[in-house]
């Protein structure tokens, strides 16, 4: 299995990378806002204070606001004990607590993970999966989920969520600032070093938001692979995923109908309906599907 450990290894620092991007971006943010209002340590500070506060909203209710969003329903080991025997499994072989279960009355084959840790993750699985998938590629599907949740991929991923928000949030607060802020200090305007500051401060409230877009896209691509690889290790079957990710790929109607792009990084495939030149792009939530089948095959 030495691919499959530099799989994760590689997907790791590419990840943490990505997200030292996310808040050099932030601090830009915050030396724009400090020349803006003439004192650059201020500006730090309420960028600061702002990037905190909205985190502590949002984590603190994040995992809830998107089952709701989903349509997810919490369910008993009575009503769905193969799925309920299934997680129980792969959480004692994963040595972590087992999570909750949630089932989405959807014909789509999808399925996601969520939470801010591990002790208080959940699952959640479309009713066209359980339908569809036999044992082994169901295990693949939960195994790959698991994965997500033991490489804290759940807090991850909330977490670049989480500053594309903050991203927004500023960005929308130094626009609106420079549109209808008015002219600001005489000693500002005639100072040529700061108008320029400001210029670039305005670049970058327009560009950010999409810059910022583009790296939580990235770095979901990037724990794709790496919970497809820490999925194989822990069912030792690798074409479990793989044949799943086959019927995924196959699926007629893969639309999830109350998905939406906030929650599209989160399934194990794209939840809307695939193009059909199925190529990764910088917009695209997840890797190609082909390429990740290619890659649990060589493991």
């Amino acid at each position: 299995m030495r691919i499959t450990f530099n799989e994760i290894r590689r997907n790791n620092v590419q990840t943490w990378f990505l997200i030292f991007l996310f808040f050099l971006l932030i601090s830009l943010f915050g030396l724009a806002v400090g020349v803006y209002i003439g004192d650059v340590f201020l500006g730090l500070i309420i960028t600061t204070l702002v990037g905190i506060i909205y985190t502590l909203v949002v984590f603190s209710t994040g995992d809830k606001m998107i089952m709701s969003i989903s349509g997810a329903k919490p369910v008993t080991k009575r009503e769905y004990p193969y799925l309920y025997h299934t997680v129980e499994g792969l959480a004692v072989a994963a040595g972590l607590p087992t999570p909750k279960c949630y089932v989405i009355n959807d014909s789509a084959l999808n399925a996601f993970a969520t939470g801010k840790k591990p002790e208080s993750a959940s699952i959640a699985v479309t009713t066209g999966l359980l339908e569809k998938m036999n044992r082994q590629e169901l295990e693949g599907v939960i195994a790959h989920e698991m994965s997500h949740i033991k490489n804290n991929d759940i807090r991850v991923m909330m977490l670049a969520a989480v500053l594309v928000g903050v991203i927004l949030l500023l960005s929308q607060f130094l626009l609106r600032s420079f549109l209808w802020g008015g002219k600001g200090s005489s000693k500002r305007e005639n100072n040529k070093g700061t108008i320029i500051l400001i210029l670039i401060g305005l670049a970058l409230a327009i560009l950010a938001p999409f810059i910022s877009e583009l790296i939580k896209l990235s770095i979901s691509r990037k724990r794709e692979y790496m919970a497809d690889a820490s999925g194989a290790i822990l069912t030792r079957y690798p074409a479990g995923l793989a044949s799943a990710l086959r019927k995924i790929a196959k699926d007629p109607d893969p639309l999830v109908d109350n998905a939406n792009k906030a929650t599209a990084h989160l399934f194990i495939s794209t939840p809307f309906r695939m193009k059909k030149n199925n190529k990764s792009s910088l917009f695209s939530t997840h890797p190609p599907i082909d390429e990740r089948i290619k890659r649990l095959e060589e493991m």
